[in-house]
């Protein structure tokens, strides 16, 4: 195996919901390293403006960078909306967003033309899953929720308690009298909450789920790159396969990791991001 297969992937978020992401690139690629950042220190991105989260996009790219990655994932769809066209212009290395491999599957997937999109106020103002779906399939229907309370319900562990039913009815009605058949999960916490989602939209809308479909797609690009891992790992080898830093509050990032991912997060480390 070459030196630059033996090299992780990287992969970033504001804070912990690329998590989501980055359990999908461990379950779909077991062979791969993973260098994982989390912006924990300036979370939210969904209600900073455009210039705020590409400037700290790049300071992440550029410590990604220099971890040697192989690769990197934006595994935040604010980022994805606002950061990525003007980052992929200049990065050494190749790079995808949980934006573009959602909506190409939502395109494919629906029958009736009609697609809802829940996330930030930031993704859904952006109308970014708007573009994509519109160039992917020209005529399609876009309906766009922001729910900005279903972050703090997932982060404070209510994925399936009857407030976050509740609440996910308020945000999901409108949506459904619309007729949508297919609802793009835009936000990289929602997929823990899918099963109360599920549940509300009910069988006949196809939820799709971003963080998959980007670990897929990025199988995909190191194959084509030829970058794809062929070894794996050693026994006992899980903290130098995965590697964890934030921007701050290590502690409460590690528990909720080690909630979420069963392959051994044993460590996570707080490094000053302003530096980069």
């Amino acid at each position: 195996m070459s030196k630059r297969e033996e090299l992780p992937v990287g992969v970033f978020d504001s804070g912990i919901g690329g998590l989501t992401v980055a359990r999908e690139i461990m379950r779909q690629m077991p062979r791969e390293k993973i260098v994982y950042f989390g912006d924990t220190a300036r979370v939210p991105y969904g209600n900073k403006s455009r210039d705020t989260v590409l400037s700290y996009s790049e300071q992440i790219v550029r410590f990604l960078l220099s971890q040697d990655v192989k690769a990197i994932v934006v595994a935040c769809n604010t980022a994805s909306a606002y950061a990525l066209p003007e980052i992929v212009k200049h990065c050494p290395v190749p790079i995808i967003g949980v934006v573009e491999p959602g909506a190409v599957t939502a395109a494919r997937a629906t029958r009736v033309g009609k697609i809802g999109v829940i996330g930030t106020k930031a993704t859904i103002s952006s109308g970014i899953y708007d573009q994509c779906i519109e160039r992917i399939r020209p005529g399609t229907r876009v309906l766009g929720q922001a729910c900005p309370l279903f972050v703090p319900l997932v982060e404070e562990g209510l994925w399936e308690d009857p407030v976050t039913d509740e609440i996910a009815r308020r945000y999901l009605l409108e949506l459904m009298n619309e007729g949508i058949d297919t609802l793009i999960l835009g936000c990289t916490h929602y997929p823990l909450i899918r099963k109360t989602i599920g549940r509300i939209v009910g069988p006949s809308v196809q939820l799709v789920n971003p963080a998959y479909e980007t670990a897929i797609e990025l199988r995909d690009l190191l194959q084509r790159e030829n970058l794809l891992a062929s070894e794996a790992p050693g026994l006992g080898s899980a903290e130098s396969q995965y590697r964890f830093y934030v921007s701050d509050m290590a502690d409460q990032f590690r528990a909720f990791a080690n909630s979420i991912i069963k392959y051994g997060i044993l460590s996570a480390k707080t490094i000053r991001i302003d530096q980069y």
